[in-house]
C-alpha cells in the first residue's frame, strides 16, 4: 500500500507498533496464525504434508485473481467477472490445445482474450462512465456464454500434443522442477545431490510459487511505483487526482486490464491442476475473491488495500473450507464463516475510520 500522509501521521503520534497494531491486515495475519495453529491440534489431518498442499494450491487460486481485484478496489471499483473470465480464459486454451495448438500459442491467446475483457470493462466504465457494478455483472455474462459456445457445453480432457506441460504447470510443484534440475547437473554431484534432496523434502504446488511471485511484484508495484500512485490517489479522491494531472482514465482501464489478466492467469492454473475443462469453472470466485480482499483489509470504498492483505485473506478462507470438513462440519456454514469475517472486517474498518476522521 502508498504510503499517505494519514499513515505518516499516525506513525508519528503512536509509533511504528501502533501503527502495525491498527492495521487490518495484521489482525487477519495472527487470526490465520491462530486458526492454524488450532487446527493442527483439533484434527491429525490437518497439518498432514498432502492436507497443507492442496490448502496452499486452493488459496493459490484465490490469491492470484484477489491481487488484481485489490488494484480494483483501490481506485473504488469492484469486478464481477473474474470468474467468468476465469473460465473463459482456460477454455480458451483447452479447447486450442485440444485441436492440437501448441501450448506456447494457446497460452497466449487466452491471456488476450482475458485482456480484451478487461479492456471492454474498463473501457466503459472510465470513458463511457458506467457503473463499474453494471458493466462486470454483464461481463460476467458474456464471458461465460461465449465459454460454452466454445466448448459447446462439453467437458474436454485431452489437451493434444503438449497435454503434459498443460497438467504440469497447473498440478506440478517444486519437486519437479528440483528433479528436473537433479537430472540436468547429474545426480551424483553435489549440486545434483542437493536437487534431490529438495526434490524429495520440498514440494510446493506450482500455483503457490506462482502466487508468491505475483505477491512480490504487486506489493512493490504498489508502494514504491507512479503507478501504485496513482491508484491510491484515484480510490481516495477521483476529483482531485484528475486536477493534479493523474490519468484517470488510463489508469481506470490498466486496472481492469490487470484484474482478468491474473483471472485469465488462474484459470490456465486450475486447467493444468483440473486435468480437464468445464464451464463450471470460475463459478461463485468472484464472490470469494472479494471476500478475501476485504478480509485482507481493503477498503470496499477505495484508497485502501495490499498485495500481502490479499494473500492472507485469501489463506484464511481456504483453511475455514478446509477445517470445516476436516471437522466434520456441515460444509454449507461456509458462507456463514466468511459472511461473519467479511462482516467483523468491515466494521473493523468503520471504527478505524470513525476514530480518524481526516484519514
Amino acid at each position: 500500500m502508498a504510503v499517505t500522509l494519514q499513515d505518516t501521521i499516525d506513525k508519528q503520534q503512536h509509533g511504528a507498533l501502533g501503527h502495525v497494531l491498527a492495521s487490518q491486515t495484521f489482525w487477519v495475519f495472527l487470526a490465520a496464525v491462530l486458526a492454524f495453529a488450532y487446527l493442527s491440534f483439533a484434527t491429525p489431518s490437518f497439518d498432514t504434508p498432502q492436507n497443507l498442499f492442496n490448502v496452499a494450491r486452493n488459496c493459490a487460486f484465490v490469491g492470484i485473481i484477489g491481487l488484481g481485484m485489490t488494484a480494483v478496489i483501490i481506485t473504488g471499483g469492484i469486478d464481477l467477472s473474474v470468474g467468468a473470465v476465469l473460465c473463459l480464459a482456460g477454455m480458451v486454451a483447452g479447447m486450442m490445445m485440444s485441436w492440437n495448438y501448441p501450448i506456447w500459442i494457446a497460452v497466449p491467446c487466452a491471456l488476450a482474450a482475458a485482456l480484451v475483457c478487461g479492456f471492454v470493462n474498463g473501457f466503459l466504465i472510465a470513458h463511457v462512465g458506467m457503473p463499474p457494478f453494471v458493466v462486470t455483472l454483464a461481463m460476467m455474462s458474456f464471458a461465460r456464454s461465449v465459454a460454452m459456445v466454445l466448448s459447446g457445453n462439453q467437458m474436454v480432457y485431452q489437451f493434444g500434443v503438449d497435454h503434459a506441460e498443460m497438467v504440469a504447470i497447473g498440478g506440478g510443484s517444486t519437486r519437479g522442477w528440483f528433479n528436473a534440475m537433479a537430472a540436468g547437473v547429474g545426480p551424483d554431484s553435489s549440486l545434483g545431490g542437493l536437487f534431490v534432496w529438495l526434490g524429495q523434502n520440498v514440494f510446493v504446488p506450482n500455483p503457490a510459487v506462482f502466487l508468491v511471485i505475483f505477491a512480490l511484484i504487486f506489493g512493490f508495484t504498489f508502494r514504491w511505483t507512479r503507478w501504485g500512485r496513482h491508484i491510491f490517489a484515484i480510490g481516495g479522491n477521483e476529483h482531485a487526482a484528475t486536477l493534479t494531472g493523474v490519468p484517470v482514465k488510463r489508469i481506470k482501464v490498466s486496472v481492469y486490464m490487470l484484474s482478468a489478466l491474473m483471472a485469465g492467469i488462474a484459470g490456465i492454473l486450475q486447467v493444468g491442476w483440473l486435468g480437464t475443462i468445464t464451464t463450471g469453472m470460475g463459478t461463485g470466485m468472484e464472490l470469494v475473491v472479494i471476500a478475501a480482499v476485504v478480509i485482507g483489509g481493503a477498503n470496499l470504498a477505495g484508497g485502501g488495500g495490499t498485495a500481502f492483505g490479499a494473500v492472507v485473506g485469501a489463506v484464511l478462507i481456504e483453511m475455514i473450507r478446509n477445517s470445516l470438513t476436516l471437522l466434520g462440519i456441515n460444509p454449507f456454514w461456509q458462507g456463514v464463516f466468511v459472511g461473519s469475517f467479511i462482516i467483523t472486517a468491515v466494521a473493523f474498518d468503520r471504527i478505524r475510520a470513525s476514530r480518524n476522521p481526516g484519514s
